[in-house]
């Protein structure tokens, strides 16, 4: 006989949350495991004593906690999303009869808070993995991606020139005037603050751009190819800053750098930078905040791991000087040796393939700060070279460029073709790379959802703060070695031992043939 159910809504006069939660449940397990209440103190100076009451603070970090692991980033949806969950319910501490906070309270909170109160959270958790033992420290891997950010390329404009600059900024000016009769004259206009010469050199850019008929890779029309961060901004997030990756289409995006632990893939620190940077150039500062991380907790970095986009002299200089082995790729253009112009260290010069020497003349700044070594020949010996027409035809004399951190590029040339350079490198892309996709596609970081690179910081880090207490509930307790590979071969060698006694306590009966 075909059953039916039949409902009927009833009114229960006795009914407790908590009995309806399984232990294992994800919710339940992080309520009895995150201890919040170090909120109070540290927010008490942000509230007056008069007044209607605000959110409740852990309340609030607590749904930021739930949507990041739920992949929701609308504060709209995440509301009617917790309503309908009786174990979120319980991890926020309301019944099912209390109506939560509003989604505009929560959207104006999380704008009111600082970026600081969010990286105390963060080192709460990160601390508890510590505990736990997942995070061995010795070992950071180090990566960086773009975000997209809460603006469109539709709505950007050109910024008013500062200072009349050729006819590159009159052309800015006409434009200018148009898009402000386009908005009313209202709109609120920035300047440009880029010297001459980089706006010659994304006009001479330009130039090409308008000469070739074929588009450009990663550019989804003509038009998007010749905006720049030097001459055009977006009003609606002035923060955000176009950036291409090869194959896609240019957008306005965030620069998001991130290093996790090799032991347990815990995320060590994330923060947010303009998109317009290279990645070297945040290499500094993020390899100091990690060091005070882990200093807090008595852990000490040895090796840090990153691709080549941070290879930089003064970067290998900064991580020899913290006596930190940097695991860097040498950059693509770099050349360890000069085809037939060997270098002589005790003079610091080189030879020409004529045995003349090519002394040290000078040093070199180019404009954007990085300082060069100069050597080349006297004038008068390579006139009368016979080899003149081959080794510098258009030159007066023949000269080497070489960095100042030549010696510090050969260290990590050497390590990048090493053995366990090649490890290091696998170790690497198994270890940063995956978080970066987990966070993208399962912890609401496909798409910055709010304004400014404050908040772009923030929601970094409650995307990692997300990652690690789930990995934490996953794997808390479990305390890895400083060396997965020797715990590996050392535990099949004690596997052999035991094998062996067991044969010698025990000898095989061999039956005759």
């Amino acid at each position: 006989m075909q059953g039916r159910k039949n409902y009927t809504e009833k009114l229960f006069l006795s009914f407790r949350l908590s009995d309806r939660i399984p232990k294992e449940n994800l919710y339940r397990r992080l309520r009895e495991t995150l201890d919040l209440s170090f909120l109070y103190k540290e927010m008490k100076e942000l509230y007056g004593k008069t007044g209607n009451p605000s959110i409740d603070p852990v309340v609030f970090f607590k749904l930021l906690i739930t949507g990041y692991l739920e992949n929701i980033t609308s504060d709209r949806k995440l509301v009617e999303h917790c309503c309908m969950r009786m174990d979120v319910l319980y991890f926020l501490g309301y019944d099912i009869d209390e109506d939560l906070p509003w989604h505009s309270t929560i959207s104006r909170t999380r704008q009111l808070y600082p970026a600081s109160l969010f990286e105390k959270l963060f080192n709460k958790v990160f601390i508890l993995c510590v505990d736990s033992g997942m995070v061995s420290g010795h070992t950071q891997a180090v990566d960086s991606a773009p975000i997209k950010a809460n603006a469109s390329m539709e709505s950007v404009v050109v910024k008013v020139p500062a200072i009349s600059i050729d006819n590159h900024l009159k052309k800015v000016s006409e434009e200018n005037r148009e898009t402000t009769k386009k908005h009313g004259g209202t709109e609120s206009l920035a300047n440009v603050s880029a010297p001459a010469h980089e706006l010659k050199r994304v006009e001479k850019h330009h130039q090409k751009l308008r000469n070739n008929p074929v588009g450009s890779v990663g550019a989804s029309h003509k038009k998007a190819q010749l905006l720049s961060n030097k001459t055009h901004y977006n009003p609606h997030d002035p923060d955000a800053r176009i950036s291409v990756k090869p194959g896609k289409a240019r957008k306005l995006n965030y620069h998001c750098s991130m290093s996790v632990d090799t032991a347990e893939g815990v995320i060590s620190h994330i923060q947010a930078d303009f998109a317009d940077g290279r990645d070297s150039q945040y290499l500094t500062n993020i390899s100091l905040q990690i060091q005070n991380r882990l200093r807090n907790s008595e852990l000490i970095m040895t090796d840090l791991l990153a691709d080549a986009g941070y290879s930089n002299g003064s970067n290998y200089d900064f991580l020899e000087q913290r006596k930190v082995t940097g695991w860097i790729p040498v950059f693509g253009r770099y050349k360890p040796k000069i085809e037939g112009f060997p270098y002589n260290k005790e003079k610091d010069e080189y030879s020409c393939p004529m045995n003349k020497p090519l002394p040290f003349k000078g040093f070199r700044t180019n404009r954007d700060g990085t300082v060069l070594k100069n050597y080349w020949a006297a004038t008068k010996v390579c006139k009368v070279c016979s080899m003149k027409s081959q080794c510098v035809p258009n030159s007066k004399c023949k000269r080497i460029i070489r960095t100042l951190y030549d010696e510090q590029y050969l260290r990590a040339y050497g390590r990048q073709h090493s053995k366990r350079g090649k490890q290091m490198k696998l170790l690497r892309q198994s270890t940063v790379e995956p978080v970066f996709g987990s966070l993208t596609q399962f912890y609401g970081l496909r798409k910055i959802g709010v304004l400014g690179k404050a908040g772009a910081h923030k929601v970094m880090l409650m995307a990692a703060i997300a990652f690690n207490l789930k990995k934490y509930l996953k794997k808390g307790g479990r305390r890895p070695s400083l060396d997965n590979s020797r715990t590996v071969m050392d535990a099949f060698q004690a596997y052999l031992t035991i094998i062996r006694q067991q044969i010698q306590s025990r000898p095989v009966l061999l039956k005759p043939l």
